[in-house]
């Protein structure tokens, strides 16, 4: 009791020593927003388990008790939470922050935590600082500076430090003129890690990186059936920025120090589009060189270009068709020990019976092959792999004045085969799957009713698992408000490793809530589970082992105090 009572006069006395947080705002909306709303709730669940087993996987009986607090100031949030359980305390309250995003007719300012859109190989992170947006009918542009990401600096001596990294920085700006048919877009990212921002210890393992990226991104509709597309960048990109410089007789050196560190790279894609009546297709091609960076996104693969093409229709409005073709090849440079290729290919289908069936079959595969590189691939050794999938789906519907009536059947099969042929077949691996559901609503009754059950066979080279899993489960609400609600569902799973092991289980639980007058919930919840091994020469188990568990809960929601926006108010009775 001691120990709490320390706790608590700590986290009272952090209260008068928060930074709040602030959420995006418009300066419109903000006028418009609530001068002033707290809210809160105070809660406890507590769940007690057994296991025939042991409980050495945690306590048998838990005791949580919590409460939630917040501040909403013209629509800014300030959350707070308490939370206590099993003699241990917690507490949260807003953090340093600043966000905020005001409006004024097109133009956007940024402050703190923002993103501004640009090219997927520009820059796809947010960064924390300062930027304007303006976005006319036609004419855009915006421009940022900030922190793209936090140094992580722990003690180089501590065996369990995270991996460390530099502060980084950044500044960029768009500018784009067009409308969603016909435009161009253009971008420039200059971001570079700031040295002292880790421990010289780590300096040597680790080297500070800068870069420059321009990209351009463009549409031209020159008919109503086609349209063309284009988005590419190119990036300087320097692995190390104490690296010697090398002279430049241009002025590029005014904003990035070419490097004996530096690295040119490319990375681009365009697309034609059709559209048709009834019909559409697209050719793409795209082509990341090696070793392409921004500093400006979180990851890109690169040394690698592909191909796709894709097309859909829908024919007697009941029948909807579409198909994608793509293949994608490594090594650009021929400078791998081995060349990698690969063909992603689909198939779907999807039909209307009537009113009441539908039928959707799909079909994908991937094929995997490797060829020479800087050396000459082994026979026996090269990848050679092929993935299948095929999928049939039938479904039905029906409703009725006192009946609701659903049912489906899914049957998926998958073939993962190593085509190599000195294969032994080590590594290949059949699945067939089966799926059946049926769900019934009574509506005099308010209640719903479903049946589920699912098969699964794998199958490897040298082993075969086995699963089947049946459901049954009921809900309903009683009262007038619908505020009690009554659930349960019932299951028998087995499964079978051959020749090596069979398990069995048949388990329930059940789920009671109620919610008096909008602000008290209470809920229980009760399951058990009976589990056992089988012996592989016997036929059923003898569920020797048992999980129980129960919980109660209860939660009060309250409004401590709430000033309306007066405007608002008499905006809400005026549509009355």
């Amino acid at each position: 009791m001691r120990t709490f009572s320390i706790k608590l006069t700590l986290i009272l006395a952090s209260l008068f020593a928060f930074v709040p947080t602030t959420q995006g705002q418009n300066i419109a909306e903000i006028a418009k927003s609530d001068p002033l709303i707290i809210t809160g709730a105070i809660g406890t669940r507590n769940t007690y388990r057994y296991s025939s087993t042991g409980d050495g996987y945690g306590s048998p009986l838990s005791n949580t008790i919590y409460a939630n607090l917040n501040i909403s100031l013209y629509g800014i949030s300030m959350p707070f939470s308490l939370y206590y359980s099993n003699d241990n305390l917690s507490f949260s309250y807003p953090q340093i922050s600043f966000d905020l995003h005001p409006t004024y007719k097109q133009w956007t300012g940024h402050f703190g935590q923002s993103n501004i859109p640009m090219s997927s190989y520009v820059m796809d992170m947010s960064f924390n600082g300062v930027g304007l947006e303006y976005n006319g009918n036609k004419l855009r542009g915006g421009i940022f500076y900030g922190r793209l990401r936090k140094a992580i600096n722990d003690d180089p001596t501590d065996p369990t430090a995270r991996a460390p990294q530099y502060k980084r920085m950044g500044w960029g700006f768009k500018v784009g003129y067009g409308t969603n048919k016909n435009y161009i877009d253009l971008y420039l990212l200059r971001a570079y890690d700031c040295l002292n921002s880790l421990d010289e210890g780590w300096q040597s393992q680790i080297r500070p990186q800068e870069n420059i990226v321009v990209g351009v991104k463009g549409c031209v509709t020159p008919f109503n059936w086609l349209s063309l597309t284009a988005n590419a960048a190119t990036s300087v990109f320097s692995t190390d920025t104490e690296a010697a410089s090398i002279a430049t007789t241009n002025n590029f050196d005014k904003i990035f120090d070419t490097r004996y560190s530096s690295l040119w790279r490319f990375a681009g894609d365009v697309s034609a589009n059709l559209m048709f009546k009834g019909f559409t297709t697209s050719l793409s091609y795209r082509m990341v060189q090696p070793d392409y960076i921004s500093l400006g996104t979180n990851y890109m693969a690169n040394n690698y270009h592909s191909l796709a093409v894709t097309a859909s229709t829908q024919l007697f409005n009941r029948l909807s068709l579409s198909a994608t073709f793509s293949g994608q090849q490594d090594n650009l440079t021929d400078r791998q020990m081995f060349t990698t290729g690969g063909y992603v290919y689909g198939a779907n289908a999807s039909l209307r019976l009537g009113n009441y069936f539908n039928i959707a079959a799909n079909y994908n595969g991937y094929l995997q092959k490797q060829t020479d590189g800087t050396c000459k691939v082994v026979d026996s050794t090269k990848v050679h792999r092929r993935l299948s999938s095929f999928s049939l789906t039938p479904s039905f519907n029906y409703e009725t004045t006192n009946f609701g009536h659903g049912a489906n059947i899914s049957f998926n099969y998958t073939d993962n085969k190593d085509l190599n042929k000195f294969s032994t077949g080590e590594s290949d691996v059949k699945t067939q799957a089966l799926g059946a559901s049926y769900n019934l609503n009574v509506k005099p009754w308010e209640t719903d009713f479903s049946l589920t059950y699912s098969h699964q066979k794998s199958k490897g080279f040298s082993s075969e698992y086995i699963s089947d899993i049946a459901t049954l489960s009921a809900s309903r609400s009683f009262l007038k408000e619908k505020n009690l609600y009554i659930s349960g569902n019932l299951s028998l799973c087995y499964n079978e490793v051959k020749r090596q092991s069979k398990s069995l289980s048949i388990g329930g639980d059940i789920s009671v809530g109620y919610t008096l007058k909008k602000v008290h919930a209470f809920s229980a919840s009760a399951s058990f589970n009976k589990y056992g091994d089988v012996n592989i020469t016997k036929t059923r188990s003898s569920l020797d082992c048992t999980d129980i568990s129960a919980s109660l809960n209860y939660v009060y929601t309250f409004t401590l105090l709430s000033i309306k926006n007066k405007n608002k108010k008499n905006a809400d009775l005026g549509n009355l």
